[in-house]
C-alpha cells in the first residue's frame, strides 16, 4: 500500500510539474512584452542622457532609431516576435572608443531603467545575461 501511494504521488507531482512548465512565461513576457520594452528603453535612454560621462557617445546618433533598434534588440534577445536588423554589434561600435567603465556604466543604466519599469530581478539578470556575450563584440576594436 506504501508503494502504491508513492507511485501515485510521484505521478502526481510529475503532471504539477507537466502543467508548471507549460505556464512558464519568456523572457519577454516577463519583461512586460514590447509596451514595456519601448518603456524601458525609453527610461535608459534618459538616464544615459543625463550622464555627462556617456551622452557624447551618442551627439551624432538618431535617437529615434537608436530606442527602434535597441527595442528591437531586447525583443529578440529576450525570445519575442521581433528579428533584430541593426548593424552587428562590433561594426556599431568600431570607432566609438568604449572603455571597460562606459560599458559597464551603460550596464549600470539599463539595469536601473527595467528596476524602475517594474522588472523582477530574475527576468532583469535573465536579460543582462543574454546580452552579456555582446560584451566582447562591443570592445572588440576599443
Amino acid at each position: 500500500m506504501h508503494r502504491t501511494f508513492l507511485a501515485f504521488a510521484l505521478a502526481g507531482l510529475t503532471l504539477m510539474l507537466a502543467a508548471c512548465a507549460q505556464h512558464q512565461s519568456t523572457l519577454y513576457e516577463r519583461l512586460g512584452g514590447q509596451t514595456n520594452i519601448d518603456a524601458i528603453v525609453e527610461n535608459f535612454l534618459y538616464r544615459v542622457a543625463d550622464d555627462t560621462e556617456l551622452v557624447g557617445f551618442f551627439a551624432n546618433t538618431n535617437i529615434d532609431k537608436l530606442a527602434a533598434s535597441l527595442g528591437s534588440m531586447i525583443c529578440d534577445v529576450s525570445g519575442g516576435p521581433c528579428h533584430y536588423e541593426g548593424p552587428p554589434m562590433d561594426r556599431a561600435h568600431q570607432h566609438m572608443g568604449v572603455k571597460d567603465r562606459h560599458f559597464n556604466r551603460l550596464v549600470e543604466h539599463l539595469d536601473a531603467a527595467l528596476a524602475a519599469e517594474g522588472v523582477a530581478l530574475n527576468a532583469r539578470n535573465a536579460l543582462l545575461g543574454q546580452l552579456a556575450p555582446m560584451y566582447g563584440d562591443v570592445m572588440r576594436y576599443q
